[in-house]
């Protein structure tokens, strides 16, 4: 060993000689000598280390040596992760802000902001050389190949291995979530789809591995509650870049972990906290297609603002409740054959499914569109939104108009789209789909059969094949009788009265069909019947109650010693078999006690 070794000042004169004549590969060896001597390094102070450890660091960045840096930065938080937390934490930062300052400086010297590399952790696939061997690279590809995306793959291998090196530590745990957000901006920066799924999992991992772990002083406790809303806080910034780069699987499991940490919290989270996840987890179920949880939640939030904002203005209540009762209107009718999905081979069930939608919610049942439009009633929601969609409603829920529908509808659609910034062009498509449906099943109940083209003017924002399509799924998922007639150009409404709808109508209603009136034939038979039977004789059922209890009271007082006689022997039968068992096992304990002496007796003559 040499004798500079003996004193780390002596390694850190040396390698400072060897960056002067352009060695820095030889001047990060003899920095790496020093970590490797066991016998004085825990002896050593951290005003002597830590310089050293930011030369070593800097040396390994510049040769982007990161499992070198890797090596060095385990032993230092060996050494000072009980001692000097402060150093510990200072060394890291600085690592990564020398990193970070490489990248940015590499991705100002190349035209390329984002890579088109799939994977950073596999970077010469088969694939990407036979492309670039037949398509060829111009000079300024190689240049960004050779410049930026050392330096991107460089920068995200630190926070990797600066999330395992603090992973369970409870010194640095502050440290360890503020790299977790460090390493989420990069992905958002540079695009990196691959490495924040890589990290989500990590994250994830992480989570699984300090919830196995037994709860020493060093180690992290999931069970804390600081420990809980650092979590909590990671997931949500977690959650919100997985939907700037939408990548909406990677939200849904983080809401998923969101809502598993608030289950495991034993406080309640804050109300910003529940209304940031509510918020979010609408814009999810808005993006999966889910319009009927997307309302739900919708409706957490609103009432959960309510609650508990305060000095909340008026205009600001009109705006949540505007935008909760037009969610609401723009979920789909419900489709009256839900007994198809089960012969649908799925994973899970359809109602399974929605039952874990629910927990997300934090309700006990799935919510339906009646259900909805019931809470939306009795929240006061409808007479605090604004007059237009105060409209919408009672023209989609309430009132009987297939001739001035669509065009009064239409009227509030150009009112919302008249506004780029209107946060309720979304829901446009969804209303004017539920509006058809309401026109189709209005008009099925004046018309028995109507031209297509007097349907098609009645339908002021459909095509013949957009209404072609409505009319379609109306039969396939309203179980409503319809007939296309091309030939003729004209609409029929089914009137066979072996068809029977499977669920009572939704929504305004002029009369009753015909298949729906031989249906309720029957009940309403048995109905007039007994009406006509209680106008011809009111006191019929007074004499039937009493003549039935003077029975009952003759029946029982002819039997009453009878029935007494019979539960005392069915006493005596319970007790006497009581004791033929205890007879029984007496018996054959005493016979096997008197074997087994007889067979000991044998034994010892």
């Amino acid at each position: 060993m040499s004798r500079y070794m003996q004193r780390p000042e002596n390694a850190l004169k040396r390698a400072n000689e060897f960056i002067e004549v352009g060695k820095p590969a030889r001047a990060l060896d003899t920095l790496q000598e020093v970590f490797r001597i066991k016998k004085w390094t825990y002896t050593w102070s951290e005003a002597v280390i830590e310089p050293i450890m930011f030369k070593y660091l800097d040396l390994c960045v510049e040769l982007k040596k990161s499992h070198i840096a890797k090596e060095g930065l385990f032993q230092y938080r060996n050494m000072f992760q009980m001692l000097n937390v402060g150093s510990l934490e200072n060394v890291i930062r600085g690592y990564l802000k020398m990193a970070e300052e490489r990248t940015e400086a590499a991705q100002q010297q190349s035209s390329q902001a984002i890579l088109d590399i799939d994977d950073l952790d596999n970077l010469a696939t088969p694939e990407s050389i036979l492309m670039s061997a037949v398509c060829g690279e111009d000079a300024q590809d190689r240049s960004d190949r050779t410049i930026l995306l050392p330096w991107v793959k460089f920068l995200w291998e630190s926070y990797g291995q600066c999330l395992e090196l603090l992973k369970v530590n409870s010194h640095c745990e502050n440290l360890y979530h503020d790299i977790a957000k460090m390493a989420f901006a990069f992905c958002l920066k540079y695009n990196r789809k691959m490495e924040f799924r890589k990290l989500c999992e990590k994250l994830r991992k992480h989570l699984d591995d300090i919830s196995k772990v037994s709860s020493q002083t060093a180690n992290v406790s999931i069970s804390k509650p600081e420990t809980q809303q650092l979590n909590l806080d990671t997931r949500l910034n977690q959650l919100d870049c997985a939907i700037q780069m939408e990548l909406w699987l990677e939200a849904y499991k983080a809401i998923e972990d969101i809502h598993g940490l608030m289950t495991l919290s034993k406080k309640t989270p804050m109300p910003k906290t529940m209304a940031l996840y509510y918020q979010k987890l609408a814009m999810v179920f808005w993006k999966a297609g889910n319009q009927l949880f997307h309302a739900a939640a919708l409706l957490k939030l609103f009432q959960l603002s309510r609650d508990m904002k305060k000095n909340v203005t008026q205009e600001e209540i009109q705006r949540m409740t505007s935008h909760v009762l037009i969610a609401t209107l723009a979920i789909p009718l419900p489709s009256a054959h839900p007994e198809f999905d089960r012969f649908i081979e799925t994973d899970k069930s359809p109602l399974e499914k929605a039952q874990k939608l629910a927990v997300l919610l934090g309700l006990q049942q799935p919510p339906s569109r009646v259900s909805l439009l019931k809470e939306v009633l009795r929240l006061n929601v409808l007479q605090l939104a604004a007059p237009q969609f105060q409209n919408l409603y009672k023209w989609l829920e309430v009132e009987f108009d297939p001739l001035n529908l669509c065009s009064r509808v239409q009227g509030v659609i150009e009112e919302i789209t008249a506004d780029e910034n209107s946060p309720y062009t979304q829901y446009t498509q969804a209303l004017q789909d539920v509006t058809l449906v309401r026109l189709v099943r209005q008009v099925s109940q004046v018309y028995q059969s109507i031209e297509f083209s007097r349907f098609l003017s009645l339908a002021k924002f459909a095509n013949s094949f957009y209404l072609e399509r409505i009319l379609v799924d109306c039969v396939r998922h309203n179980d409503m009788q319809i007939t296309i007639d091309h030939r003729n150009h004209s609409v029929h409404f089914g009137t066979d009265l072996s068809e029977s709808a499977r669920g009572s109508p939704d929504g305004p209603t002029l009369q009753s069909m015909p298949s729906e009136q031989v249906r309720s034939q029957l009940v309403n038979m048995s109905v007039v019947l007994h009406r006509a039977i209680a106008t011809i004789n009111p006191n019929r059922k007074k004499a039937d109650r009493e003549r039935l209890r003077n029975q009952m009271v003759k029946n029982y007082e002819e039997n009453m010693v009878k029935d007494h006689q019979r539960i005392l022997q069915r006493q005596k039968k319970i007790e006497d078999r009581k004791e033929y068992i205890e007879r029984v096992n007496l018996e054959r304990e005493e016979l096997e006690q008197r074997q087994l002496e007889e067979h000991c007796s044998q034994a010892y003559q």
